[in-house]
């Protein structure tokens, strides 16, 4: 089997809430999304999905993945591209770095392989280890009150993890923590996370005052030093996101004892290839998961939900159902979130059908 052809479409993503926001004032309305389809001379087409969430969060812009797929795709024409690790040496001899252009084509080859073999992809990524997933909502930063009145809502809704956006004023976050806490019930698990937004300063205020509270911390400072000097100081469990983007930095945490879960997102790290072998990094080292992605669709939380299914429960603290954030679907057959958890269908690959035919003409197309 070879690829014959790598095509790409540009989607919008209007979000249900209208807008989410994040650390030091950054917010998205309308996620900028990309669709890859892989062609092959066998009739099979794998699909993938990547969206980055705006261009001040990680190293990536939604344009980026455009841009560097029209660098690799031609290098790749002609490939097996069932031969994954191979079709991740090439992209990586491409293209030096930027993994979050080479995880849609590395997820799509999955969806390829699925697909030839007759299997689901929480097969092939290591069986079904766990029948439902449970989720967290995201509660999008605005006023101590207005985000404890929105975990109430989602809360009724079947939720029972939820991670609270902070990353702002500190006085402002402590009162956002102890807000949030107080309306959840003992069982429920809150998630502070800072997406980097907080000074070391800042930081060591925050943790200091809610030192009392049954909360987690999640990724506060840029740096990893930084990161890492405040969970030096805290008994909360830590969680780190943003700088842990390879294998070698997983390794380097695990050694330092930096976190005590990861957030392990599939684009940011190169796609469902190097994501299995960080989760099954993590599972060795009995270090639980948040998997997710930067953002998405339909097609993203399909892969997700394929990663998380294929963890043992122990070891997936959670996970996200990206497309209830959104209000446009993108696939049919797309996990659908039921009482606070989702699960994965038993169709072959990724197990979804994309709507092509309302993606409009394709942005890139190399043949």
């Amino acid at each position: 089997m070879r690829i014959t052809a790598i095509k790409a479409w540009q989607v919008d993503l209007p979000l249900v809430e209208g807008r989410y926001s994040w650390s030091n004032g950054n917010f998205v309305e309308v996620f900028d999304s990309t669709i890859v389809a892989v062609e092959t001379d066998a009739g099979i087409t794998g699909h993938a999905e990547c969206c980055p969430l705006g261009s001040a969060y990680l190293p990536s812009y939604a344009a980026g993945v455009r841009a560097g797929l029209a660098e690799i795709a031609p290098k790749l024409i002609g490939r097996d591209p069932t031969d994954l690790n191979g079709l991740n040496r090439a992209m990586d001899a491409a293209l030096r770095g930027h993994p979050y252009v080479k995880a849609p084509v590395d997820i799509a080859c999955w969806d390829i392989l699925g697909k030839l073999t007759g299997l689901p992809l929480h097969t092939l990524l290591g069986g079904a280890a766990q029948e439902r997933i449970t989720l967290y909502r995201a509660i999008s930063q605005q006023s101590p009150e207005a985000m404890a009145a929105k975990i109430a809502g989602y809360r009724a809704e079947g939720y029972t993890r939820f991670q609270l956006k902070v990353g702002g004023n500190a006085e402002e976050d402590i009162a956002r923590i102890r807000a949030a806490r107080d309306i959840l019930a003992p069982s429920d698990v809150l998630v502070a996370d800072a997406n980097t937004g907080w000074t070391r300063a800042e930081a060591a205020r925050v943790v200091a005052a809610v030192a009392d509270l049954d909360v987690y911390i999640e990724q506060p400072c840029p740096s990893y030093a930084e990161c890492l000097s405040i969970r030096r100081r805290t008994a909360l469990p830590f969680v780190l996101d943003e700088v842990v983007d390879d294998a070698a930095m997983l390794v380097r945490g695990l050694a330092d004892d930096a976190m005590d879960v990861i957030n392990l997102k599939i684009s940011k790290v190169g796609g469902l290839t190097k994501a299995r072998l960080m989760r099954d990094l993590c599972v060795a080292a009995g270090i639980p998961m948040t998997i997710e992605d930067t953002w998405g669709g339909d097609i993203a939380t399909a892969a997700i939900a394929h990663l998380a299914r294929s963890t043992p429960a122990e070891f997936c603290f959670t996970a996200t159902d990206f497309n209830s954030y959104v209000t446009r679907p993108l696939a049919e057959g797309a996990p659908r979130r039921r009482d606070g958890f989702m699960t994965t269908s038993e169709a072959p690959g990724l197990g979804i059908a994309p709507l092509v035919e309302g993606f409009g003409a394709p942005a890139l197309e190399i043949a």
